[in-house]
């Protein structure tokens, strides 16, 4: 049975989320070189030690919530810690990050969706039985919306027995009424 995840093992992912929030940061003058290096430092280490006793590569979706970084007009406590350590104020850190954002880290695959009814993107796949992974953090390449069939080949894939991503079994789960969602993958 598996019971710690070691930095090796979430390094990719880590650096995927790690990397798109900083890309975020990034985006605005407000926070300078060494405050931005500072957060990513911060924020790939309170990541490691809060994920490390709930990594389950042979069980993705295991811990998908506990994982989960979440803003929601309220700030996620770790990137709240990570910020503090930059010298950022509240208000400083809401103006400098969506005020709603889902960003999930799983083993072999990093998302996230901006709104509640935004897009779910691929910041980084990778495939377990072959490890080979892709990546990258350049927004703008999107491969194109399959029509309604996105819910409906998730829900094949776990018939069949194949891997869901715990993204689309959010998605299956949902209670609200049928909506349009279009998955997208970023690349670089």
């Amino acid at each position: 049975m598996y019971v710690l995840g070691t930095w090796a093992e979430m390094k990719p992912e880590i650096s995927a989320a790690v990397g798109f929030i900083c890309k975020l940061l990034q985006t605005k003058a407000t926070v300078n070189e060494r405050q931005l290096q500072t957060f990513c430092q911060s924020l790939q280490e309170l990541l490691a030690e809060h994920y490390k006793h709930h990594w389950f590569p042979e069980k993705p979706c295991k811990g998908s919530g506990y994982r989960c970084i979440r803003i929601n007009h309220k700030m996620d406590p770790i990137i709240w810690k990570a910020a503090n350590r930059i010298g950022l104020s509240d208000r400083q850190v809401f103006q400098l990050l969506p005020s709603e954002l889902t960003l999930w880290v799983d083993p072999f695959e990093v998302s996230y969706r901006i709104g509640e009814d935004g897009s779910i993107c691929v910041l980084y796949e990778a495939h377990p039985a072959g490890h080979s992974h892709h990546h990258g953090h350049r927004l703008g390449a999107v491969s194109p919306p399959s029509s309604s069939s996105s819910s409906s080949s998730s829900l094949a894939a776990m018939v069949d027995g194949s891997r869901t991503s715990c993204k689309d079994e959010l998605l299956l789960g949902r209670t609200s009424p049928s909506k349009t969602y279009n998955m997208m993958t970023v690349s670089s």
